[in-house]
């Protein structure tokens, strides 16, 4: 299927992709012209407060049920494997450092200015507003998880996304701590994909919510405990081993497995690589620190750096917007 797609051109790919997000938004407002007990059922008014304890559960607690646990399993690992060293408890200590930045950063452009857009887009530009039901939540979440894919690929792909996104890329280590580590913009970009969502008619709260959920259910893969799972989850869902590939500084990895929690994305947009030969993690140009400034403000430095370098405006406008590798001729 991935060879097979990976010569669909790419607007055939956002021709697809639009195709998809009309199939769901298209589902989610006319569901509840149906009838028939299942119908009903799945159309019936939620509670909000009971949703918000369901997303609190999934988003918040996993912290507490799987990402520390998993985080001390790791730690017997590194011990047992004699790996337990001070370059690994320093870069997991950068990680969290670099959350703390991140999620400063986020809350600072919330109170500012983005939680007022997100309802004002929602008041002004928003098609009927849907109610709050289990087709709402599934195609939110389902929808959340489609533009998860496009802007990881986005910053993937772009110098100025590449430029937050490196700080992601950048440890040679690949552990729960990893999955909380965040480059300066990476609450920008999501931006961009959020907003449209809202328009569709999804309130933002359940927007914010099921893509915080596709952040958390990602974040449980960065774990070498798991190898395979059974192939059918590995074949539908993103997997510790898929995501591995995505971490791998192995050329054949580059650009890979883009996927939030449904790996099928890459799979239909010809984005996937089975985890084959063993991974090394990190980026093909190693920042060799764990200085947490370093960490965090190495991709934009680097970029600075390049844009300085670069003759023309034309050819810096293009640093920004062309894939990392790019060059002035």
């Amino acid at each position: 299927m991935a060879n097979r797609t990976q010569r669909l051109r790419f607007p055939v790919q956002l021709a697809v992709t639009v195709m998809i997000v009309l199939g769901l938004v298209g589902v989610a407002h006319l569901a509840g012209r149906g009838r028939g007990s299942v119908i009903d059922s799945l159309t019936r008014a939620l509670d909000w407060q009971t949703v918000l304890g369901w997303f609190h559960v999934l988003n918040d607690l996993s912290l507490v049920y799987v990402v520390v646990p998993f985080f001390v399993v790791e730690l017997i690992r590194y011990r047992f494997l004699k790996r337990l060293d001070f370059d690994v408890i320093g870069d997991s200590v950068a990680n969290v450092i670099t959350f703390v930045s991140f999620v400063a950063i986020e809350y600072a452009l919330g109170i500012l200015f983005v939680t007022k857009l997100y309802f004002w887009i929602y008041a002004e530009f928003s098609l009927p507003h849907l109610a709050l039901n289990w087709v709402t939540i599934v195609t939110c979440v389902l929808l959340a998880d489609l533009t998860y894919y496009w802007d990881h690929r986005l910053m993937h792909r772009i110098g100025l996304g590449w430029a937050t996104h490196t700080v992601h890329h950048s440890s040679p280590h690949f552990n729960m701590s990893v999955a909380y580590r965040f480059g300066p913009l990476d609450a920008v970009f999501p931006l961009l994909f959020s907003f449209p969502i809202v328009m569709l008619g999804y309130n933002p709260i359940l927007v914010l919510l099921s893509e915080v959920l596709v952040q958390q259910f990602q974040a449980i893969l960065h774990t070498e405990t798991i190898r395979k799972l059974p192939r059918p989850i590995e074949f539908l869902f993103n997997t510790p081993s898929h995501h591995r590939v995505h971490h791998g500084a192995n050329r054949r990895y580059w650009d890979k497995n883009y996927a939030g929690m449904l790996i099928i994305w890459d799979r239909m947009f010809g984005t996937f690589e089975p985890e084959v030969e063993k991974v090394r993690y990190g980026i093909d140009r190693p920042i060799n620190s764990n200085n947490p400034l370093v960490v965090f403000l190495h991709g934009l430095h680097r970029l600075g750096s390049k844009l300085l370098v670069t003759r023309g405006l034309q050819n810096k406008l293009r640093v920004l917007v062309r894939p990392p590798g790019w060059e002035a001729d």
